[in-house]
Formats: structure tokens, sequence, C-alpha cells
């Protein structure tokens, strides 16, 4: 009897772990200085870079499209990234941003 119950609690304190577990937007590779050029880069290329965007919307007048990756684990931790890149009437990228909370990343860059 005792082992059946450790074995249920052990089997339910995994299920809660793998719920525990939530990722939102697709995995979108990290992007360098030489992947996106501002008044060079277009829509296309960025599609081929990294796939469709999370988010599509307007800023200041300008198109935008955003890249979104989070994910949040059984302890509560969230890592993210997102990539935000304004285009202008050309569809050419007029400004763009990058940020990121994954540990590789920010100690890199901390150096």
């Amino acid at each position: 009897m005792r082992f059946r119950y450790r074995r249920i609690l052990g089997v339910g304190c995994f299920v809660l772990l793998l719920v525990g577990c939530v990722s939102v937007g697709e995995e979108f590779r990290t992007p360098t200085a030489e992947m996106i050029k501002n008044g060079v880069t277009t829509r296309a290329e960025l599609l081929q870079l990294f796939g469709s965007p999370t988010q599509v919307g307007i800023e200041d007048g300008d198109r935008t499209w955003t890249w979104l990756h989070v994910r949040t684990g059984a302890i509560g931790r969230t890592l993210s990234k997102e990539l935000h890149v304004k285009f202008n009437e050309r569809g050419i990228v007029k400004s763009h941003s990058y940020t990121s909370t994954l540990p590789e990343e920010v100690q890199r860059e901390s150096r």
C-alpha cells in the first residue's frame, strides 16, 4: 500500500512539472549585427532568416514585425527573447532591436 501511494505521488509530481512548462512563440535564430542592416535588409530576407513573425503591427506609422519566444519553466523562471523590426514604405528595415534574458546571451554581452 505504501509503495502504491509513493508511486501515485511521484507520477502526480511529474505531471505537475510538465504542466508547469509553458512556451509562447516559435524559437528563432539569435540575430547578429551582420544579419540585419538598417536601410539594406528586406522583409523577404527576414522571412528566410527567422521565419514568420509572431506579431505584426504599426508603430509611428511604420509597419512592424516582432518575433517573440518565451519559455516558463516549472520552477517559475521565465526566459525570453524578442526581435522587433520597423520597415520603411519600401519594405526595407528602418530600425530594429533585440532583447534577451537567455543566460548564455546575457553572460556573453556582459563581458
